[in-house]
């Protein structure tokens, strides 16, 4: 300070403002080396952490790196029920890297590289704890090859109403769907959908049966006895969103009305067994969609449908949703309106899961409406009135439902209430401009609740932090 002002008056210093004016400089100097040394240790390399940090699932996801490409090799023999993988990682480091971890859930990893060389690695429970031969500087791009196999585990317990989830074995092969959580039962990832990336994943299996996966089908061959697939998703996905679903089906392909290219794969066994046309409501479904969202994101649309009885759901497997026990025109246009919401605008953290399924719920209305069956305002009032005031289904929070109930029907249907309850606050036009901005601005990319509730208010020039607290931030039945 005192040279500052010294220099503005310009006066000649005295030898003892000299002096004093050598105190700051040795102080200068000492900071300048204390903040060298803080900068040299900040950049020295460290392990990225073994999670994103997802209060649902602290491990889940991996610190330290930005996964932007995997290239799966699965091979599944479905009378061992055996899976042999190789998947390498194109990643980049975002921080000075010494380690870093992979997800991968009980299945045995033989071989870890580096770059193509070979790396150390630990165990420790769904943790792969990699050591590279050396650093991986920030902002620099590197591979990492895990070459691993066993027999994957489906998982189970309340999150997905209580049915198992993930690898599931089949009469003819395996169905894949991961949500929330396991993708990592069958190939090593950073298992988060803060961590999207793009995906070549190569299918081999017995000939006779179909692998089926997401994006387009690049090529197909036999060799040796197996088919080999090979499926390109160009645009950032989910680890939760992968597939390679394995199995005797019948396939349809052509285009939407509008042109979008479509794949449907269905299993002979439900052919005949159910009313709805899968194939004509994906296609009509898609292309109304992309009228009142926007764009369709993808560069196909579809459906996988299995004989799965057992798992009591269908998800929204990125570009062709896969159903198994569900198959409904309703259930068709819920998983179909996901692929906007949800697929490629991503969950920050789970616990905005109602981003997902309020949307696509409300989906269901919209499709009703545009039906002319019923109007979403009825659909709304239907669902209000059918559940009392003390009824355990208004007891839940759904901008933060929780780890085993983060799919409870209010998750849903609260949801959905509470678009409704928007759309008739700041009524049609701001809300019909809503959604199609939502899905530009995110897309391919993750957002939360607090980001919805902004572009709403921007979108609406009203404040609303009273509507969105009353409906999804409190427990209780509202009071209309």
């Amino acid at each position: 300070m005192a040279l500052s002002r010294s220099a503005r008056l310009g006066s000649h210093p005295s030898p003892t403002t000299t002096l004093r004016r050598r105190a700051p400089r040795a102080a200068l100097i000492a900071t300048a080396a204390a903040s060298f040394l803080v900068i040299a240790a900040s950049s020295a390399p460290t392990p990225g952490a073994d999670g994103v940090g997802d209060p649902y699932f602290p491990q889940l996801g991996n610190g330290g790196f930005d996964a932007r490409h995997y290239d799966l090799d699965v091979a599944y023999n479905p009378d061992t029920d055996r899976l042999d993988g190789r998947t390498t990682i194109t990643a980049r480091a975002t921080q000075n890297l010494s380690a870093f971890d992979l997800d991968l859930q009980k299945l045995d990893v033989t071989k870890v590289e580096v770059n193509g060389r070979r790396a150390e690695f630990t165990r420790d429970g769904d943790e792969i704890h990699i050591t590279p031969r050396g650093t991986l500087s920030k902002d620099r791009t590197f591979t990492v090859t895990v070459t691993y196999g066993g027999v994957p585990e489906p998982l189970g317990g309340p999150i997905i109403f209580g049915s198992d989830y993930g690898w599931m074995k089949t009469p003819d092969g395996v169905f894949v769907a991961c949500e929330p959580n396991a993708a990592s039962t069958w190939f090593p990832s950073s298992d988060h959908p803060s961590d999207k990336a793009t995906y070549d994943i190569r299918i081999k299996a017995p000939k006779g049966l179909t692998g089926v996966s997401n994006g387009r089908l690049i090529s197909t061959y036999d060799k040796d006895g197996q088919t080999v697939t090979h499926w390109r998703e160009n645009k950032p996905m989910a680890t939760y969103l992968a597939t390679a679903t394995i199995g005797t089906f019948d396939v349809k392909t052509g285009t939407t009305p509008a042109g979008t290219p479509i794949y449907v794969a269905i299993d002979p066994v439900l052919a005949n067994s159910n009313s709805v046309d899968v194939y004509a409501v994906t296609a009509e479904a898609t292309d109304y969609w992309s009228q009142v969202f926007g764009p369709y994101p993808f560069e196909e649309t579809g459906a996988i449908v299995d004989d799965m009885p057992q798992a009591g759901f269908s998800l929204e497997v990125q570009s062709k949703p896969a159903y198994s026990a569900v198959r409904s025109e309703s259930t068709i246009v819920h998983e179909l309106a996901h692929q906007w919401f949800g697929d490629s605008v991503s969950v920050d953290r789970w616990k905005d899961i109602w981003l997902n399924e309020g949307f696509a719920t409300y989906a269901q209305w919209l499709w009703s409406e545009h039906k002319g069956i019923r109007s979403a305002h009825d659909s709304f009032v239907a669902g209000y009135n059918a559940r009392p005031a003390d009824a355990a289904f208004w007891q839940i929070t759904v901008a933060d439902p929780q780890r085993d109930t983060m799919f409870a029907s209010a998750v849903y249907q609260r949801g959905a209430m509470t678009l409704q309850m928007l759309r008739e606050r700041i009524g049609d036009t701001a809300f019909f401009k809503l959604l199609p901005a939502w899905t530009k601005l995110h897309k391919y990319g993750n957002a939360n609740t607090a980001e919805f509730i902004d572009l709403a208010e921007k979108i609406s020039g009203q404040q609303l932090d009273d509507l969105f607290q009353t409906w999804i931030y409190t427990t209780g039945k509202p009071t209309l």
